[in-house]
């Protein structure tokens, strides 16, 4: 299916591994022009190093990356534990990168979007804002706080005429997900090589791959879905309709 993005322009942070290099690859196997962000992206025109936790970072990201079609929020990780585990350092330090980098990029490139009348911003969140897990209290609260957030602003943006939309993963094959059920099989079974055994529970016996979510960003930010906003799609298998 062509999805009519050739020539698009976007930008796609956190994009230096996972879940947000394989949405650059998506959007540029389809045509678009892709702009990528990350504290240590590969060298390039289109690449810049930056840590969007910091104060102006995302003004100054907005303005270097200029004139843009698609957004993508993909950067930031939020560590696990509970209340008493995370401390207000912890935690502040992680929602200045996901939440606020989030919220302060968007404010940018909205501004932006907004004087030529059209755009689309896709915003990675993570089915714990809906499947909610008070071990992972830090990142359960921000990813519910940001789909808030996708849900209220795509509500109205249509107005100017910008699309604004979110997606929640759940496990992912990513390098952080696979480091970690390595580590569990060596604890659990005595062999990190056998971490595949540890799947069985997941939906259809596997982790999602970064490609999948991808391919649902592109078409997200295709015109193919002109007419969806202010909505949030769950990429899990069925974990959270199971937890419902």
């Amino acid at each position: 299916m062509d999805l009519g993005l050739k020539g698009k322009r976007a930008l796609v942070t956190g994009a230096s591994k996972g879940i947000g290099k394989a949405c650059a690859e998506a959007l540029a196997a389809e045509g678009c022009r892709v702009l990528v962000t990350a504290r240590n992206p590969a060298p390039g025109p289109d690449a810049k190093a930056l840590d969007l936790s910091l104060r102006g970072a995302a003004e100054d990201l907005a303005a270097w990356a200029g004139d843009l079609d698609i957004l993508v929020n993909n950067a930031g990780a939020i560590p696990g534990g509970d209340l008493a585990r995370v401390d207000e350092e912890t935690w502040r330090r992680a929602w200045d990168l996901k939440v606020f980098g989030y919220i302060n990029l968007t404010r940018a490139v909205y501004a932006a979007m907004k004087k030529k009348g059209r755009g689309v911003i896709v915003n990675i969140l993570g089915n714990a804002g809906e499947r909610l897990n008070a071990a992972y209290i830090a990142g359960s609260t921000a990813n519910a706080g940001l789909m808030a957030f996708t849900r209220t602003l795509g509500g109205v943006s249509h107005a100017d005429g910008i699309r604004v939309l979110g997606i929640n993963p759940g496990p992912v094959a990513t390098d952080r997900l696979l480091s970690l059920y390595k580590q569990m099989a060596q604890t659990k079974l005595g062999d990190a090589a056998r971490y595949q055994e540890l799947f069985k529970d997941m939906s259809f016996g596997r982790p999602a791959t970064a490609p999948e979510i991808a391919n649902a960003v592109a078409f997200f930010a295709s015109d193919r879905s002109a007419y969806t906003s202010g909505c949030i799609l769950t990429i899990d298998g069925g974990l959270a309709a199971r937890s419902s």
